[in-house]
């Protein structure tokens, strides 16, 4: 009789030329945003032109943000789509302090039980997914 295991692995993000500096400093738990090097506005994800200022040679630089910030929008997933994700989970569309409209969507530690509503403060966390491999989450902020 043999026991077989099963080894389920979460897909993990793949970093291109214009992602990487994001995900190396995911790597060491640090939010870095590319930021545009003519207005100063951030830019999530960044793209080849500047949505503030529309410069077409944003010269993008990643900088280190807090990851404070608001609950927009949140979903709780009762089915997970790809393999290597425990349901339920949430995930929560944050606002952060550092610039109106700059947003990240991120897991919710706190999980699907947690007293969530619209405008709740969360902090930055990090889910260690693989050796060197961080991806950005979220947990609320104090007792509500």
């Amino acid at each position: 009789m043999s026991t077989e295991l099963t080894i389920t692995v979460r897909p993990l993000p793949v970093a291109d030329e214009q992602s990487a500096p994001f995900w190396n400093a995911a790597s060491t738990h640090v939010l870095a945003l590319a930021r545009c090097s003519r207005c100063a506005s951030f830019s999530h994800p960044p793209d080849l032109v500047c949505p503030n200022c529309h410069s077409t040679d944003p010269g993008f630089v990643f900088t280190p943000v807090s990851g404070r910030g608001t609950v927009r929008s949140w979903t709780v997933m009762h089915q997970s789509f790809l393999q290597g994700f425990d349901v339920p989970f949430v995930l929560v569309d944050v606002e952060l302090v550092e610039q109106a409209d700059l947003r990240l969507i991120g897991r919710l530690f706190d999980g699907p039980d947690a007293p969530l509503g619209i405008g709740d403060a969360v902090t930055l966390a990090f889910e260690d997914v693989a050796a060197g491999i961080s991806v950005p989450a979220f947990t609320l902020e104090g007792p509500r």
